[in-house]
């Protein structure tokens, strides 16, 4: 029998008494709950956040039955039981300001059920601090908190100012019992996507330890290179079999397509677990962390920026950007703690980091995702409608790939048009991302004009693009600036294209070919 593999499986009980395969992670998490005692930790979804913190559970539970054979098992010797309040907040939708307090109310309320409840307690916050007390005094044991997923009733909210500032006084308050009860506290540990925390949620928090950029922790979640071939080898064997590759080639398809987060400088690269463990239970190449999620929040984000999309492929930033809440006329910090941009490099000179996607599922999912909202594409003609360019791009169809390109810019949502040249830049920019991934291109831009290097088996575009200039000066500009040159004795048949887009018709208005 082949293994078990644990896709959606968040419940590290479950998960060890059914069969499901584990990595392990114990001897990191046992490094975590002996050196300190408040921690937060930002992943993207589906990283393997919630069942980091119900492998804490078990463990603060004492069912040592359950780390048989792992890390902990040899390191721990008491496997004492401790009184554990877990606060979910990935169960509910967050649309009013009531959903957030019914969730708070819930836990509240059972909590008092095993602890006993004081009616002078008013306010969630104050009976927070009662439930702590109490569950302390009750069992003679400091008390572990456990909070999956903070951050989701104001990612839920973004685009809605007052029902996030509501919702961030509610938590603030809230989580500002575990200041207010430390001495009867143990353990803490909260994670979320994104860092809203660090300046508003738990400003209060001064002694909350922030882990998603510490290299000792950098493959808490996730699995490390070292960790996939230790663990899945015959994996990857059965997968390249199924596929007609050679094992080498699946490791390299596997590294392209899954691989490249980097939470920290000059850390090993972390693959998706999500997306691994979809390909080696389906034994087939997809985009499966992408599909489980619609970020229609960072869309938001980016339209209501301004965001000029090519500045996504090198993003230059400090960690004070990283770290902190998104604004609106910066929406990289949450499309980074996100999960559709990581850590590419670091100048230790000026602090600086320099941030790309991380993979090609990712670049992939992003574009095809924002395609529809920057165009007139259909969302479930995206992907067909880029494969369909790109075979008019192979067999030297020139008419009918632009002809192609006109309709990707038809349809503009007016809001998107405001600026016009910013507008008609991102929709060529993610149209080009995306053939990128199957031909090779080079995209410049400035302001006024694009010139674009398109490259095939058989053809090479040498392309220019003018605002309201004309064609024929776009075809004159890469004569004069030889753009071409570089192809002089390439054997490849290489067209030239001259291209005028018309602020008027916001579209393409004419073409040269020569």
């Amino acid at each position: 029998m082949g293994k078990l593999y644990p896709v959606g499986i968040q419940n590290f009980e479950k998960l060890r008494r059914d069969g499901y395969y584990y990595v392990d992670k114990t001897a990191l998490m046992y490094r975590l709950v002996t050196t300190g005692s408040y921690y937060f930790l930002s992943r993207p979804r589906r990283f393997g956040k919630s069942l980091l913190i119900s492998t804490l559970e078990a463990y603060f539970q004492g069912k040592k039955e359950l780390f048989g054979g792992l890390a902990v098992h040899g390191l721990e010797k008491e496997w004492l039981e401790y009184p554990i309040l877990h606060l979910d907040l990935n169960t509910q939708k967050y649309e009013t300001p009531e959903a957030l307090e019914n969730v708070l109310d819930e836990s509240l309320a059972y909590w008092e059920t095993l602890y006993g409840r004081n009616e002078n307690e008013i306010g969630q916050a104050r009976r927070f601090a009662g439930v702590i007390r109490r569950a302390k005094e009750k069992t003679g044991r400091r008390v572990v908190i456990l909070v999956d997923e903070y951050d989701k009733p104001m990612l839920q909210a973004i685009g809605n100012e007052s029902l996030q500032d509501r919702y961030r006084s509610t938590l603030k308050a809230f989580y500002g019992a575990l200041k207010s009860q430390d001495g009867y506290i143990k353990f803490a540990f909260l994670t979320g996507v994104t860092k809203f925390g660090k300046v508003s949620v738990f400003s209060d928090l001064n002694n909350l330890e922030d882990i998603s950029r510490n290299p000792d922790y950098s493959d808490i979640c996730g699995i490390s290179e070292k960790e996939l071939i230790d663990n899945f080898s015959e994996d990857i064997a059965e997968l390249a079999r199924a596929n007609g590759q050679t094992y080498g080639q699946a490791c390299a398809q596997l590294k392209e397509d899954y691989d490249g987060y980097h939470f920290c400088p000059d850390s090993a690269g972390i693959y998706n677990p999500f997306s691994l463990l979809n390909t080696f239970k389906s034994r087939r190449y997809g985009s499966y962390w992408f599909e489980t999620g619609t970020p229609t929040y960072l869309v938001e984000l980016l339209k209501r920026s301004d965001y000029n999309l090519e500045r996504m492929t090198r993003v230059e930033t400090s960690a004070d950007i990283l770290d902190s809440i998104f604004t609106d006329d910066n929406p990289i910090p949450v499309i980074y703690q996100s999960g559709y941009l990581t850590i590419k490099g670091y100048d230790r000179e000026f602090g600086m980091y320099t941030l790309g996607f991380p993979n090609r599922e990712v670049e992939d999912g992003f574009m095809n995702f924002l395609l529809p909202y920057y165009s007139g594409v259909d969302k479930t003609q995206s992907p067909f409608e880029i494969k369909q360019f790109v075979r008019d791009v192979r067999s030297g169809a020139i008419d009918s790939f632009m002809e192609r390109l006109q309709s990707f810019l038809a349809g503009c949502p007016y809001e998107l048009a405001r600026d016009i040249e910013l507008h008609y830049q991102n929709v060529l920019f993610i149209v080009f991302r995306l053939a990128g991934l199957y031909t090779k291109v080079e995209y410049h831009t400035s302001r006024g004009r694009i010139d674009l290097v398109l490259q095939t088996a058989d053809y090479i575009y040498v392309m220019e693009f003018k605002l309201d200039g004309s064609a024929e000066e776009a075809i004159a500009q890469i004569e004069e600036k030889q753009y071409a040159l570089p192809f002089a004795s390439d054997p490849r048949k290489l067209f030239k294209i001259g291209v005028n887009f018309s602020s008027r018709t916001r579209n393409i208005e004419k073409w040269v070919v020569r």
